[in-house]
Formats: structure tokens, C-alpha cells, sequence
């Protein structure tokens, strides 16, 4: 699957819920997403709270929060996320982490 795809697939969904609507009690907003990304992120974090290893199914659903919101954060933005990776990487290609 492409990220065109999801990222359709999440604009179906919020489209569906109402949330892009100026009165919607959730608005889509690229800092309330920021803020829901790192929530999201904090609760993949939390499930190795105590431990190395956590349970597959909470993980996948938590990543795939991550995920949405990512999606819908960069594509508000006018961000190709599939490109923006692509250029990371050369980037960080030719770096060091010593």
C-alpha cells in the first residue's frame, strides 16, 4: 500500500467524522495535530514503560495513530512525505553520530 493511499484513506475518515468542518469540536489544525502526533508517540513510549517488550496488537494500533496523524500533519502542510523521506535520507547519508 502507498501513502497515497492512506493518506486518502484518512481524509475519508476525517472528512466522515465532521472534523474538518470550522465548527467541529476536533478542528484539524497542523498544531493540534503536532500535539496529537506527540500524544500518540508518548503512548507507543508508554507500552515499554516497564519492560522491552510490548504487546503486538497495542503496539500496531498505537503506531498506526502515529501514523494518521503524521499523514494528516504533512499533508495539511503541503508536505510530500514520501519525498521528505527520501531527501532525510540523503541527507543523513553523509552524516556522522560519533
Amino acid at each position: 500500500m502507498d501513502i497515497k493511499t492512506l493518506e486518502d484513506a484518512m481524509h475519508a475518515f476525517v472528512e466522515r467524522k465532521g472534523w474538518y468542518k470550522p465548527d467541529s469540536p476536533h478542528p484539524q489544525t497542523p498544531k493540534n495535530l503536532a500535539v496529537s502526533l506527540v500524544i500518540e508517540a508518548s503512548e507507543v513510549l508508554e507500552l515499554y514503560q516497564w519492560g522491552e517488550q510490548a504487546d503486538p496488537e497495542q503496539l500496531s494500533g498505537e503506531l498506526a495513530d502515529v501514523l494518521l496523524y503524521l499523514l494528516q500533519l504533512a499533508s495539511l502542510n503541503q508536505i510530500d512525505l514520501g519525498q521528505a523521506v527520501m531527501d532525510k535520507l540523503r541527507v543523513n547519508h553523509d552524516r556522522s553520530w560519533e
